[in-house]
């Protein structure tokens, strides 16, 4: 059984815009409206990019330490 690595999938940038696409799709589907769309997609690429972020920092700290807090 493959073991899914969550810290890795919420540092993707990928992942983030499938997300977006797919919250886009269901909001779509369910005849939300324009504003209601670009309001949800604009939260979702919001808290990734933080995610990202945060991530990407914490990594970046984790090196400079001399810590590897990724293998697993």
């Amino acid at each position: 059984m493959n073991k899914v690595n969550w810290k890795s999938k919420l540092g993707s940038r990928k992942f983030w815009a499938l997300i977006a696409g797919v919250a886009t799709s269901i909001l779509a589907a369910g005849g939300a409206g324009d504003d209601t769309t670009l309001k949800v997609t604009g939260i979702i690429g919001a808290v990734g990019s933080c995610v990202v972020y945060m991530l990407a920092e914490a990594y970046t700290d984790g090196k400079a330490s001399g810590s590897d807090d990724t293998a697993e």
